[in-house]
């Protein structure tokens, strides 16, 4: 039990506040958690379809090396299953439809030479970053200086070579290559446990999904903490002083000893804080925009394009779709593909109406998947740049230059608030485990301050 127990609000109440919550509690501190949404999760969101299939219209993926969100799954019996990847994908790229198996189709032998090349030096160059400090790392400076596409530029030369990078970007950080710092894609690199981590199945960041969907694990976590916890209640405004932390919220205040702020850093910063945040902190805030990406999710009568000896997975060159997977639930009924329209197509698509998009994306799945794709049962589409306490997926990135001027304001407490939330790892920074090892850090971070009290 804590010496001196303290009362601690938590803003966010997604893997991150949950887990800062219950460790806090646990050692004997109060807690309350104020969350703007009518539901627990964050950026990952459950819903059910029609027949009651559960739907992942945020995160969703899990795998090896996740050791924090694997080991929280089996401690509350939450039950997992293989995603599903069997048979040949598809690559569509400058009008052909090629079936592949492994990462790269069928290119001309010297694309694929340099493809290969191009996706080694960039790991081998995530190697040498240090993921808890970025901005310490060899030549960070130089790294942060330049955007990832000039570095693609500078890299690769053939058109195979530049798309794969520039659908890296899109697929894993929901961004443009122009609009990303190069240390930061090292970075990401490197929290992830590398490329072949990242964007694989089996051995990879996407081998496994939750049976009764992502949010499931969320609201078994939340009930250890479900009497402290506030939903509909977005928090405006922190004023401090040296005896605690007034949090102002949309139904009145609370005075906490500390404060945890779990919201991505660009929605932390339109919260009113006073006195004001440091400089560093508050253009931190400011350099760091969300990722932008639109999920769609096509339900058909049963997962057709298995008959076809096909996994799901598809990589499209055309657009406005870059990427699918067949997002079937464990049964295997009905079938699903989800989809997604990631980076400058997604803040494109969402100026357009809902029925131009689906009639794209149905376009597109033809394209790839012949005429049974446009049978669907049921269309079930999220747009995360008009999620109101989100306002973009899959998390936030810094711009160049913002590593090595601002970095150690990501993490640094600021008087009483402190700072988690997936962008704050440095393990997993983007994903459900991220936000479980920050939300783990911060909790530690207020311990030994409540230690040394």
């Amino acid at each position: 039990m804590a010496s001196s127990p303290l009362h601690i609000a938590i803003i966010g109440a997604g893997f991150a506040g949950l887990t800062a919550a219950r460790a806090l509690k646990a050692a004997g501190h109060t807690v309350t958690i104020l969350e703007a949404r009518d539901r627990v999760g964050g950026r990952v969101h459950t819903k059910a379809a029609a027949d009651g299939t559960p739907v992942d219209v945020g995160g969703q993926w899990i795998g090896l090396g996740q050791d924090r969100v694997l080991a929280l799954a089996e401690e509350l019996g939450v039950e997992t299953f293989a995603s599903y990847e069997t048979g040949e994908n598809l690559c569509l790229f400058n009008g052909e439809l090629m079936r592949f198996s492994g990462i790269l189709p069928p290119h001309a032998p010297e694309a694929v030479a340099e493809t290969e090349a191009t996706f080694q030096a960039l790991d081998e160059l995530a190697a040498t970053v240090d993921a808890e400090r970025p901005w310490t790392s060899p030549n960070a400076k130089e790294l942060d200086s330049q955007t990832f596409e000039a570095w693609i530029e500078r890299t690769a030369t053939g058109p195979e070579a530049r798309f794969w990078m520039r659908f890296l970007a899109k697929s894993v950080l929901a961004a443009d290559s122009r609009e990303l710092s190069l240390l930061h894609v090292l970075f990401y690199v490197k929290s992830g446990g590398g490329l072949a981590s990242l964007i694989s199945m089996s051995g990879g960041a996407q081998e496994r999904r939750f049976t009764r969907g992502a949010q499931h694990l969320a609201e078994r976590l939340a009930e250890d903490v479900q009497a402290e916890l506030r939903l509909n209640t977005p928090v405006l405004a922190l004023h401090q002083d040296g005896h605690g932390v007034v949090v102002e919220h949309a139904g009145g205040s609370l005075l906490a000893d500390r404060v945890v702020v779990t919201l991505p850093p660009t929605l932390a910063g339109r919260l009113r804080y006073s006195p004001a945040l440091p400089g560093a902190r508050d253009h931190l805030t400011q350099r760091m925009p969300m990722g932008a990406c639109i999920k769609i999710q096509c339900f058909y009568a049963r997962p057709f394009w298995r008959d076809a000896g096909l996994s799901g997975m598809a990589i499209n060159e055309s657009g406005p779709i870059s990427l699918v997977y067949d997002n079937s639930p464990a049964s295997g009924a009905p079938g699903v593909l989800v989809a997604f329209i990631e980076g400058e197509e997604a803040k494109e698509w969402t100026n357009r109406s809902a029925a131009d998009r689906q009639a794209a994306v149905l376009d597109a799945l033809v394209r790839l998947f012949g005429p049974a794709a446009a049978d669907i049962q049921e269309y079930i589409e999220q747009s995360w740049l008009e999620e109101e306490f989100s306002r973009g997926g899959y998390g936030g990135f810094l711009v160049p230059g913002a590593w090595t001027t601002l970095g150690p304001a990501l993490l640094q407490p600021c008087g009483r608030i402190h700072w988690a939330g997936t962008e704050t790892a440095s393990q997993w920074a983007g994903y459900m485990d991220g936000a479980i090892r920050s939300g783990e850090r911060v909790a530690a971070e207020i311990l030994a301050v409540s230690t040394a009290q």
